[in-house]
């Protein structure tokens, strides 16, 4: 039973329920207010920490990615899981000194681009084929399970233990639901294990293209352009719903309530989308998660009142949900698993960046015009353009293969 590959999605969910969003971004945000309160730093400058914590991050990811691939997943994750502890302890340290407070998240930043998606993609993707799909929209919704459980698991520690020994308290939760169960169910397909032994790159025995010869194709820049451009309208929104939505006069429980419901469906949205991937044309289930945000910006836009806010607010964590399933599961089909984990590192680096310039974007937009509009309606033109470009995308090069029958790459545009 313990043997089955489903194991590998189980250890996968329970590793992503305390990976880098979940620790330094939901986790900390609880610890704010008792650091800057005791350390007398500036939110400001807590938040700048934060800021270049996910710059690092969002620069190591492609290189860990190409370790990935070279060195095999294990031997990669289970010393980065521990970097990503003890560095996560190690903040029980800040003093009021600005640069430790830098250097300490930064550190913590370079074990936390290996304890995020892409191992885990990697990982569920070389052991599916079949039901690909559906293993990564449950390896996925781990991500936002951390998201809801971390911050209230913060909660407790800070009030029983206080901050300090919170961090410490987190470090041994990261221990305990990633390194056990990485240690113990992320072994080496066969056929990886035989590269091994013959002196090859675990990769080389794979299907697929190397990340050079993916960067010469369209169809990558296509799909980095259509992912990177819908998270930044996307979760560029969703940052700014709860001033959005109190500015109209609406009580910030109702607000914070919207959020949390747009917390439940990206859970529900990667799911759903993980089960139609392996059911229908990926490009149809992107479209479809792409027109849920067009109309909840819409609605968020124009003001309707009543229940729109909510409606609007849930339809954007609906399309968020999907993005992670839809590029890591695209990326597999249109260019193979044999440098999956580079070309996701890559791909998200972007991601990473225009998720960023997203929320900035929309900041700016309301301190210059006093109004989310402007930058709401730019918003509505970038998902278009990602809809476009992922209509233009074609048939898959890398199927799912019938047990029994041989695969036969196809011509298309993401190769081309």
């Amino acid at each position: 039973m313990f043997n089955s590959r489903w194991w590998v999605v189980f250890a996968s969910l329970l590793a992503l329920l305390v990976g880098n969003a979940s620790i330094c971004m939901f986790a900390t945000g609880v610890f704010i207010k008792p650091i800057s309160a005791e350390l007398h730093l500036g939110r400001g400058v807590i938040s700048s920490a934060m800021g270049l914590e996910n710059l690092v991050m969002s620069l190591m990811v492609p290189f860990i990615g190409r370790l990935l691939d070279r060195r095999g997943i294990r031997p990669v994750l289970l010393p980065l899981i521990v970097w990503f502890a003890l560095s996560t302890a190690a903040l029980s340290l800040l003093s009021s000194s600005v640069v430790l407070l830098m250097v300490l998240f930064a550190v913590q930043g370079i074990g936390g681009a290996g304890q995020g998606p892409t191992p885990y993609s990697k990982m569920v993707t070389s052991r599916f084929d079949e039901n690909r799909g559906l293993a990564l929209g449950i390896t996925l919704a781990g991500v936002g399970l951390g998201t809801a459980l971390m911050p209230q698991l913060a909660r407790i520690l800070l009030r029983q233990l206080g901050w300090r020994m919170g961090y410490v308290g987190l470090s041994v939760a990261i221990l305990l639901l990633a390194f056990i169960p990485v240690a113990i169910w992320f072994g080496e397909p066969s056929e990886v294990r035989d590269a091994r032994q013959q002196g090859r790159a675990p990769a080389q025995s794979l299907p697929g293209l190397e990340l050079s010869e993916a960067l010469r194709t369209r169809g990558f820049w296509f799909l980095v352009a259509a992912i990177s451009l819908s998270l930044m309208a996307i979760n560029g929104t969703l940052v700014h719903v709860v001033p959005m939505l109190t500015d109209r006069g609406l009580p910030l429980a109702g607000a914070t309530a919207a959020m949390s419901a747009a917390g439940v469906m990206l859970i529900a949205g990667r799911i759903l989308a993980g089960y139609l991937l392996d059911k229908i044309f990926a490009s149809y289930v992107a479209i479809f998660f792409l027109l849920c945000p067009m109309v909840g910006i819409a609605i968020l836009g124009i003001g309707v009142t009543g229940a729109g806010p909510v409606v609007g607010t849930v339809l954007l964590g609906l399309g968020v949900g999907a993005e992670h399933d839809l590029a890591s599961y695209m990326l597999s089909r249109y260019f193979g698993i044999k440098a999956f984990g580079a070309m996701h590192g890559f791909l998200f680096m972007f991601a990473g960046v225009a998720v960023a310039l997203g929320s900035m974007m929309l900041g700016w937009c309301f301190q210059i015009r006093h109004s989310y509009g402007a930058g709401l309606v730019l918003f509505e033109i970038l998902l278009v353009v990602s809809i476009v470009l992922m209509a233009v995308l074609g048939p898959y090069r890398y199927p799912a293969v019938k047990r029994g029958a041989r695969p036969r790459p196809k011509k298309v545009l993401a190769a081309q």
